[in-house]
């Protein structure tokens, strides 16, 4: 059993929290909102008045936090988690944040001997909840091992990506494919409605031909043909809008600090800034069919 502080209550770091608790961990956790830390205490985790408290005697800490600007607040600083945390701590940020951030952190962390991974994750609520994350993990090979096996109480999928900020870079070039392909097949479908063929059709004859991809045969934005699909929801979110152009976005931004060029995940974006700015950024981001589609 590990001492483990968890920085970060909310939708995705609540179900984490929860998972760690379950394979009998001992947690204890900080959020700014009383109603996620009255679930966390419900769930039988100990609640700690500011993320100062958290990091003091832990020996693992793990972040789930909305943005760098949060990170570098929570890390840095002399009442931050580097500053107060124990000899030996390692530190786990699992949010998705800009690779730059996560190296400056990274960096403060060595300086004052404390290891730590960037490791976001994919997979939405519905896998934290059911502990089948997949993990991008950032970092240094020790410090991967060990925290390897906190990292599997809460995902099914854990992967070493490579050196620090590498779990970020991997979890914005995975979501820009995402983007991308989820526009790629909004766009398919909305066509053949056009040109009146049949949803169902479309996706039987792609779905086992070169057209197929996850978000034609597992996510789906017409209802039907997936039956799991937020489509058959009303695009109730699994993983909203907003969260996919937040992604977008730091992947243009890396993009534009490294030279590269990626000219369809910057149309991709400016779809989903439209989208969004249309009201829709809680709506599952499948729902941009409806946008493309003109309703």
């Amino acid at each position: 059993m590990a001492n483990i502080g968890f920085i970060g209550l909310g939708n995705m770091g609540g179900p984490m929290a929860a998972n760690l608790l379950k394979a009998g961990h001992r947690v204890t956790g900080y959020d700014p909102v009383p109603a996620a830390v009255e679930r966390f205490t419900a769930a039988g985790g100990i609640a700690a008045a500011k993320a100062a408290d958290v990091a003091a005697g832990a020996e693992i800490i793990v972040s789930m936090l909305p943005a760098g600007r949060h990170v570098r607040e929570v890390y840095l600083g002399p009442g931050g988690v580097i500053a107060t945390a124990a000899p030996g701590a390692l530190l786990i940020d699992s949010s998705t944040i800009d690779v730059e951030t996560a190296r400056a952190v990274a960096a403060e962390a060595e300086a004052k001997g404390l290891a730590m991974l960037d490791a976001p994750v994919s997979g939405g609520v519905g896998g934290a909840t059911a502990g089948t994350l997949t993990f991008m993990v950032g970092g240094p090979d020790a410090a991967f091992a060990r925290a390897e096996p906190i990292l599997q109480a809460m995902g099914k999928t854990i992967v070493h990506a490579g050196g620090p900020g590498t779990g970020q870079a991997a979890k914005i070039c995975n979501n820009m494919i995402l983007g991308i392909s989820m526009v790629a097949v909004s766009e398919a479908f909305v066509l053949a409605e056009r040109l009146g063929l049949d949803a169902q059709k479309l996706f039987d004859i792609s779905s086992k031909s070169s057209g197929q991809c996850w978000s034609l045969t597992s996510y789906c934005p017409v209802p039907g043909p997936v039956p799991t699909s937020p489509a058959n929801r009303d695009y109730a979110a699994g993983f909203t809008a907003a969260m996919m152009l937040k992604d977008l976005k730091l992947a243009q931004d890396a993009a534009a600090g490294a030279g590269a060029s990626t000219p369809l995940g910057a149309t991709v974006a400016q779809l989903y800034g439209l989208y969004c700015g249309s009201g829709e950024g809680g709506r599952d981001f499948s729902g941009i069919i409806r946008f493309l589609r003109g309703t």
